[in-house]
């Protein structure tokens, strides 16, 4: 019950907000206009000689990451190469079973 209630107060802001943006043009596209960046963005913004040492260097990051990507790849392609092997294995046990009780 309180789902329904909630769902139709949700509903009923949607359709009051949408009514507002009908009528109000501008009210649509807040983010279109370029709003300079205040002192304290800007301050933020600058590099911090103190964080200098904990630089990490984009290449021996990328280096790393694609070294990571290729283990994650052998170890996917390990695994579906051990699934199609045991499943080679189990039919090919399944044959001679069949091939046994044939004969037999």
């Amino acid at each position: 019950m309180a789902f329904l209630l909630s769902k139709t107060t949700l509903l009923s802001r949607l359709q009051s907000q949408s009514q507002v943006s009908n009528e109000n043009p501008s009210a649509i596209s807040r983010r279109g206009f370029h709003i300079e960046l205040g002192a304290r963005e800007k301050a933020l913004l600058e590099e911090d000689p103190a964080l200098k040492k904990f630089k990490s260097f984009k290449r021996s990051v990328w280096r790393l990451k694609r070294v990571g990507d290729v283990l994650t790849i052998v170890v996917v392609a390990g695994c579906c190469y051990e699934i199609y092997v045991r499943a080679l294995m189990k039919k090919k046990a399944v044959d001679e079973a069949q091939a046994k009780s044939e004969k037999a």
